[in-house]
């Protein structure tokens, strides 16, 4: 009896063990025959993804919602009759599903056939030809042969093609009825732009009036396309995808430190692509991000020159280096000053501000001004985002003061639009009207609405208020910061959850600040009445401020605006598709970029031209390489090096002890980005080019058709 008695427990126990034990809330399913345990609230596409199943799709998207399209993920499930599509079928407790049967290949191969009935045969001249899915699911789910002729069909079928804009080509002909387009305008972008009519062989997806799409994300459905009905105009018969090589980058045309692919050959970038990050940009890719990368073609400066009367005229590396270096040792420390421009690398900062130190100068700036604290640059807290980007989605209340994230950071604003629509937050707006690409409800355009009542944020669990950086460059800086932080007082929330945000707009700015650099340049040259300014790519100040005549100007950038015309000395530097190098996001975290191709003519590396000078002028830095200087990045913050990782801003509760009063009285608060026209050609990189130039005069056209407002 007790034998009996020990064999049952023993093969009770083995039992046990071969179980697989599920979380709470997870129910158990077989995937050819494997049982696994999966959430109850998978499909089965998500459950066969995340198991490594080879599953084909078209119209399946995990960051768009469910159509159910194309019908290519068709499974057989045992107790169905009919093969049933993963996408939209919701896992079961012990639903049985086979992928590799007969019946399911026999079925997904007769959709791959369908769908070629209408498709025409051009791949030779699509530019979507080797990076097509269509062309990637023909060859391993398709068959080899057609049962199409012209004598039993009525041909192929052909469709106009439709203006999206001057940036995205159609060939609708081609179009396979995913709606992956329309489904991302409508939920990614919020513009009911696009959609379809007609049925069946008839249906057609377009515009429903004669329209445009234009969006400061747009390109994205070109990515998005697993056709070539939607190819980029710029990229447009340039090259094949076997013909490029890729590079990991950053993209520096905002803040949001968007990770990005950049396709080169023969020494030229030829287009950028979006990068998967999670945690930053997910996979999408503002438009100045894509597109204005033709900009590093125009005004190039590809040689050292220096100024004979009234012109800049060439001349030799060590003929530069040697004035430059006889112009620094003519003049005061006191009399020195260095403004960083918006694309700088933290190895160029780092570098520039070593320079100076060992001079006996701290006259490093750059071109923001942050007057609301009196801590300066001291707490990472009064000029960055305190808070992920990615737990911006959890947000159920939101205030805007003076920005309009749509355009400055559109990577961010996609992290609001999806608080917006999957966590019904409220949003509400202090400054101008804008173009929003959700529902805002405006309180007031000026200070006297952040001082009154705030009954409209009240309740809120998980509250945000994002403040613009241009607010912060008014004397009233200090007023809008004091009624913020008065506002962020009344709501308990995780010591972690940062309430009040900065959003900065230059990819240098948190780098800069990071590595000991000091905001107000404007202020610092009118207070200091320098005899030498040395600008890093800065064109913007001199906008602002035009030196006189007896002040020497050093101008080390790659493109040539109003700081190399105003310059004496022009030292060619690199692009960041040249040069790579460290960036800090709005964030503050640390990215990095490696350089795709090499400098044209004789432009150098900007951090090489800075040590150069400073050997010229008898001082010896502390590192001679890419090695040597990335331990000296990490002397002076080990987050420059610590890359990737997101760092939880400390002392926040100080801030609010620090915040200078301010003098701006109840000014309305200006906004300088509020339509589309004006995002395209924002800054000095992006007006250079001709392809943003090409999209902002579409956007300025369309808004004056009589279809602007649909």
């Amino acid at each position: 009896m007790l034998r009996n008695l020990n064999k049952i427990l023993t093969s009770y126990t083995k039992v046990l063990k071969s179980q697989k034990r599920s979380k709470s809330g997870d129910v158990p399913i077989f995937i050819n025959g494997r049982e696994i345990c999966v959430p109850k609230y998978f499909t089965v596409m998500q459950a066969l993804r995340r198991e490594g199943v080879s599953i084909p799709c078209f119209c399946y998207h995990e960051r768009l919602t469910i159509a159910g399209n194309c019908r290519m993920c068709l499974i057989e499930v045992e107790g169905m009759m009919k093969p049933q599509i993963a996408c939209a079928l919701p896992v079961y407790k012990n639903i049985k599903v086979w992928t590799n049967t007969k019946k399911t290949l026999t079925a997904q191969e007769a959709v791959l056939e369908f769908i070629l009935v209408d498709h025409p045969l051009d791949c030779p001249i699509c530019d979507q030809g080797g990076e097509c899915d269509l062309q990637d699911l023909t060859m391993k789910f398709g068959n080899d042969r057609t049962r199409f002729t012209d004598i039993h069909f009525l041909g192929k079928r052909a469709v106009e093609d439709k203006n999206l804009g001057p940036l995205i080509r159609t060939e609708m002909t081609r179009c396979i009825h995913c709606t992956r387009c329309i489904r991302f305008a409508s939920q990614i972008c919020g513009m009911d732009v696009l959609g379809t009519s007609g049925r069946g062989g008839e249906m057609l997806v377009g515009t429903y009036v004669d329209k445009m799409f234009l969006s400061e994300l747009s390109g994205n459905i070109i990515d998005l396309c697993p056709v070539g009905s939607l190819t980029a105009i710029p990229y447009m018969f340039k090259a094949r995808p076997w013909e490029i090589r890729k590079t990991n980058s950053i993209d520096v045309t905002d803040a949001t430190g968007t990770n990005i692919v950049l396709d080169h050959r023969f020494n030229r970038v030829l287009r950028v692509l979006p990068r998967e990050n999670d945690e930053i940009n997910q996979e999408w890719l503002s438009d100045k991000g894509r597109w204005s990368i033709d900009s590093l073609e125009m005004q190039r400066l590809v040689s050292p020159m220096c100024r004979s009367e009234s012109r800049l005229v060439p001349v030799e590396w060590d003929c530069a280096l040697r004035m430059v270096a006889t112009t620094i040792k003519n003049v005061s420390p006191g009399k020195m000053i260095a403004v960083a421009g918006p694309y700088c690398n933290v190895e160029t900062l780092v570098a520039a501000k070593d320079f100076f130190n060992i001079l006996g100068c701290d006259n490093t700036f750059i071109e923001r001004n942050l007057t609301h604290t009196c801590g300066n640059i001291d707490l990472r807290t009064s000029y960055s985002l305190n808070i992920k980007m990615s737990e911006i989605a959890k947000a159920d209340k939101i205030l805007l003061v003076g920005t309009n994230p749509r355009f400055e950071a559109p990577i961010l604003n996609a992290w609001i639009r999806l608080a917006y629509t999957h966590n019904e937050c409220d949003i509400y707006v202090v400054g101008p009207e804008c173009e929003f690409n959700y529902h805002v409800n405006y309180v007031g355009h000026d200070l006297s609405a952040l001082s009154g009542p705030n009954d409209y944020f009240k309740g809120a669990k998980n509250p945000l208020i994002f403040v613009g950086i241009d607010q912060l460059d008014t004397p009233s800086g200090g007023q809008i910061m004091s009624a913020i932080y008065n506002i962020a007082s009344g709501f308990k929330v995780d010591p972690e959850w940062g309430i009040v945000n900065i959003l900065t707009r230059e990819a240098s700015f948190a780098g800069a600040l990071e590595a000991g650099w000091k905001p107000g340049a404007l202020s610092a040259i009118r207070a200091i009445c320098p005899n030498l300014i040395i600008s890093l790519g800065a064109d913007d100040i001199f906008y602002k401020c035009q030196p006189s005549n007896d002040i020497a100007v050093i101008y080390i950038g790659f493109q040539g605006d109003k700081g190399s015309e105003c310059a004496n000395i022009v030292l060619p530097g690199c692009a960041y598709t040249e040069s790579g190098g460290v960036f800090l996001n709005m964030e503050c975290r640390s990215q990095f970029a490696l350089p795709a191709i090499t400098p044209p003519g004789k432009a150098r590396y900007d951090w090489k031209i800075i040590r150069a000078l400073a050997e010229y002028s008898g001082i010896s830095l502390f590192y001679s390489d890419s090695d040597t200087l990335c331990c000296r990045l990490a002397q002076i913050s080990p987050n420059f090096v610590n890359f990737e990782n997101y760092q939880h801003k400390l002392f926040g509760e100080l801030i609010p002890y620090l915040i200078k009063p301010g003098s701006g009285g109840g000014c309305n608060l200006n906004v300088p980005m509020k339509e589309l026209s004006d995002y395209y050609c924002s800054n000095v990189y992006t007006c250079n080019s001709n392809t943003m130039r090409r999209a902002e005069k579409a956007a300025k056209d369309h808004k004056q058709s009589k279809y602007a407002v649909i």
